[in-house]
């Protein structure tokens, strides 16, 4: 059977990091956590389990993911967050495709649950993602919202079954992310040249609204979906708004 690194990055994730490493038990043959000084119990939790648990300080997303794929001991490396866990489905999918002669690019769907609730759309699923690939001819790419780039024309296969995405266990949370993603994504465009107009800043949160909740249904989702598209929408705004403010 082919053998893969199952590579995570963590900061205070006690609540998440037990699932995740649960999930993979039968899939992992190698797991890299590289953590970020975490205060509660990340390190603990991650050391009842057979992993290579590195701390080193933040440097970023792309930057800390790219280091981290570099310390797993296969060069074939699934990729996963610290609130993901692997679905029963997905882990099938993935252990028949290590019984291949060869492994390729994979991605999977992720379904994510908001405060108890799968949401399923918004836009939020399917939300595909490539998570297996070639350290070898991948490098992870952008300060926010990372995306793989892979030196390869080869298309990633899609895999049976969900990565299962546990985002907020309190709006509250989601409310404290948007404040810190608005902030990068304003540096970001800021620092690319980009302005905002007043337009865009007061009618790019309707349309991000409308465009969530009514073209991308997220009314079916009920009271999560209206919560998330209304947040969305003040993401959207606050970004702008933090823009203008660094021109100021």
């Amino acid at each position: 059977m082919l053998q893969l690194s199952v590579v995570i990055i963590t900061f205070n994730e006690e609540k998440n990091i037990g699932r995740c490493l649960e999930s993979i038990q039968v899939i992992a043959d190698d797991v890299v956590i590289l953590d970020s000084f975490s205060t509660d119990a990340t390190e603990s939790i991650s050391k009842k389990h057979n992993v290579n648990f590195i701390s080193r300080k933040w440097e970023g997303y792309s930057t800390s993911k790219n280091f981290a794929n570099a310390q797993a001991k296969y060069d074939w490396v699934l990729s996963l967050d610290a609130d993901e866990a692997l679905s029963e489905e997905l882990k099938k999918s993935i252990l028949k495709a290590k019984e291949g002669k060869e492994l390729k690019s994979y991605k999977f769907h992720r379904l994510t649950n908001y405060c108890g609730s799968w949401i399923k759309h918004c836009g939020w699923y399917p939300d595909t993602k490539i998570r297996i690939f070639d350290r070898r001819i991948t490098k992870w790419e952008g300060i926010i919202h990372e995306k793989l780039a892979i030196d390869s024309k080869q298309e990633a296969i899609l895999l049976n079954g969900d990565c299962l995405h546990y985002s907020y266990y309190t709006i509250e949370q989601h409310h404290l992310q948007v404040e810190k993603f608005s902030t990068l994504a304003a540096q970001n465009l800021f620092e690319k040249g980009k302005k905002a107009s007043v337009i865009q800043l007061w009618f790019s949160p309707i349309v991000k609204f409308i465009s969530d909740y009514f073209f991308k249904l997220g009314i079916l989702d009920g009271t999560a979906g209206f919560t998330i598209c209304k947040i969305s929408a003040k993401h959207s705004y606050l970004k702008y708004k933090k823009l203008r403010e660094l021109y100021s």
